[in-house]
């Protein structure tokens, strides 16, 4: 499965979210690091979802680039 990750960029480091897995965060200082936190993540909030006889939903969200005039 793949999952929509947001990435976004702060003051001080990297926050990433899943908007199909409420719950499921990671923070980085590199966006590299950030990355592979949020993978980490996913896998174990389902571990966990699945341990808890929770079903697992399935991957609904996407992303789109729009452009606007400035």
């Amino acid at each position: 499965m793949q999952y929509l990750v947001v990435i976004e960029e702060g003051p001080t480091g990297f926050g990433a979210y899943v908007p199909d897995l409420a719950g499921c965060v990671a923070a980085g200082k590199t966006r590299e690091e950030v990355t592979q936190l949020i993978h980490e993540a996913i896998e174990f909030h389902i571990e966990g979802m699945k341990e808890d006889g929770l079903p697992i939903p399935p991957p609904h969200s996407f992303g789109q680039m729009v452009e606007v005039q400035t």
